[in-house]
């Protein structure tokens, strides 16, 4: 079988337990844009998705709803950028939360980005068709798309784990339980 975008242009980061929370890991795919910096380098654009392995992907969960507004002064949904220099994006670091899902047993996952960078934009067809995220959790199912700071983009994989290592957690977390 032919790969999919992306696996064939992303390349797969993950972020396990996230703030302490069993399970609740997240997926960064990261693809060289092409856009060439003052020193030849490329800036990395970075989509983040839910992980394999987070309850919300698990079965028996069904997806009620998703919600951007972070705060009472907060609403990832006016995020609004411009231009080649991404104006007026909104800065992210690594435990910025990107939104919140809510699932029908009544549990509510917060959502996180889990690198440092702007606000490129936040995926609205999520909260019509919420199905999606676990449908297409790589793809259609995306939950935002954050541009990491150029001097920034090699190192915002640091503290990240490969394929091979979240396969190794994940395979931890089974023999342990």
């Amino acid at each position: 079988a032919a790969a999919g975008g992306a696996e064939r242009y992303f390349r797969r980061w993950y972020k396990a337990d996230v703030k302490g929370r069993p399970c609740e890991d997240f997926c960064v795919l990261q693809h060289s844009n092409r856009r060439v910096g003052l020193r030849g380098g490329s800036a990395q654009i970075c989509v983040i998705t839910l992980a394999e392995a987070h309850p919300l992907l698990q079965s028996g969960k069904t997806i009620t709803s998703v919600n951007y507004q972070i705060s009472a002064n907060c609403s990832r949904l006016q995020n609004k950028v411009s231009g080649k220099s991404k104006r007026g994006a909104q800065f992210l670091t690594e435990l910025a939360p990107l939104c919140r899902i809510s699932s029908s047993d009544g549990e509510e996952y917060t959502i996180y980005s889990c690198i440092r960078g702007r606000l490129i934009e936040v995926n609205e067809n999520i909260l019509s068709n919420p199905a999606i995220l676990q449908e297409k959790p790589s793809t259609e199912g995306y939950i935002a798309v954050v541009l990491p700071k150029f001097e920034e983009s090699k190192s915002i994989t640091q503290g990240l784990l490969t394929q091979e290592e979240y396969e190794e957690v994940l395979s931890k977390r089974l023999n342990s339980s």
